[in-house]
């Protein structure tokens, strides 16, 4: 019995993508279309995941992007596409990277679109985001809490 349970077939399957919640914001028009368009642009990326009941799980990748010319913003996005995601016969080793590399991976086009159309919409020249490498990140997060204890434990 136990050999079949370690032995269970490895499954994944998208089971929803949906954009969860947007923001759109231009404090500084109609002035800043009539300035020199030098834009600054400053993103941030999120990950969460939830598990929703036995081998589902909600994934969410949000996104801000804050634009400024000058002094001057001339847009804010932010917008946060998520994804219910089954999981099964994957071990809490192989999870981890599941739900923080595989499923943003597989949200980030779709937040890329929502971003570019939002922007576009507002007046504003075309915004594409730049791919990002999700296993990298991961790989820095856990980087990051492996190292946290043992620097809690110093002070």
């Amino acid at each position: 019995m136990a050999e079949e349970n370690q032995a269970q077939e490895k499954q994944f399957s998208i089971q929803k993508i949906y954009t969860k919640d947007i923001s759109f914001e231009s404090p500084g028009t109609p002035n800043i279309f009539t300035e020199k368009w030098e834009p600054a642009v400053d993103f941030n990326l999120g990950t969460n995941a939830v598990a929703l009941q036995d081998s589902l799980f909600e994934v969410t990748l949000t996104v801000t992007v804050t634009v400024k010319t000058g002094e001057t913003t001339a847009y804010l996005v932010e917008a946060t596409q998520a994804g219910i995601f089954s999981l099964a016969g994957f071990n809490d080793q192989e999870m981890g990277p599941m739900v923080g590399s595989f499923c943003p991976n597989i949200l980030f086009p779709y937040v890329r679109e929502v971003v570019s159309d939002l922007v576009a919409k507002g007046g504003f020249p075309q915004l594409l985001l730049a791919p990002v490498n999700f296993d990298a990140l991961y790989a820095q997060h856990v980087q990051q809490a492996q190292q946290a204890p043992s620097s809690e434990a110093l002070n």
